[in-house]
């Protein structure tokens, strides 16, 4: 079975295991882009807090998250840590939006594909991630999402170096294999999440059950 092939089936396997995973949660792509910027570094439930305090103080729209100051944005969504940080990335993404669309998040998400991601990709503080995450999930355009569990499982399948392919490597790798088919990459990447927070841990994976483990290579240990 070659790479590419091994990577189609693991979908298949995936979501037979698993069933639909509907992430990303939101109400609204604005909601979505929020999420992604603030579940850096930390777990959903925690950017759950944050965006419940977000539209218990009317906060979750571009022209609220513009007037509020920032220090106050911050104390708003402390349950997700970092949150100075982070409050300073909100405003960096509403002040792009406010002062190249007019705060029109349809504006921004007109853009093609590669015009978005570069767009996104230049706002302090977002990396490509993240990026990625809103262009997917929020603008609705076809793009793959890596994130550590992506790394870590193909590395243990024997697809990539394991610390040494990057993440646009990865990215094409994962592109070359699967059709622009935007709930199809949206499913995917959250059942890889499924997948690494049950079996593929970080310190040892746990093989036994997982969906994958057929597709490992005879003889060839996880690491």
């Amino acid at each position: 079975m070659t790479t590419r092939e091994k990577i189609r089936a693991f979908y298949d396997a995936m979501l037979a295991a698993y069933g639909p995973q509907g992430w990303w949660p939101a109400e609204t792509p604005f909601e979505v882009v929020v999420g992604a910027i603030l579940t850096q570094n930390t777990n959903w439930k925690n950017v759950e807090r944050a965006i419940a305090n977000l539209k218990c103080e009317g906060l979750l729209s571009p022209a609220a998250l513009d007037a509020v100051d920032a220090a106050r944005l911050a104390e708003v969504i402390r349950p997700a840590g970092y949150f100075r940080i982070k409050a300073a990335r909100l405003k960096h993404f509403i002040a792009m939006l406010m002062e190249r669309f007019g705060g029109d998040l349809d504006a921004l998400f007109a853009l093609g594909t590669a015009s978005l991601r570069e767009t996104v990709l230049a706002v302090r503080g977002i990396g490509p991630e993240t990026a990625d995450s809103i262009v997917l999930y929020a603008a609705g355009k076809p793009v793959f999402v890596v994130d550590a569990y992506t790394a870590r499982i193909l590395a243990r399948h024997g697809m990539i170096e394991a610390g040494e392919a990057g993440y646009e490597e990865i990215q094409d790798l994962m592109a070359s294999a699967l059709p622009d088919d935007v709930a199809l990459l949206k499913e995917y990447h959250a059942l890889l999440v499924a997948v690494g927070k049950r079996h593929c841990k970080k310190r040892a994976p746990e093989c036994v059950g997982c969906p994958l483990e057929r597709y490992l290579e005879e003889g060839r240990p996880a690491p």
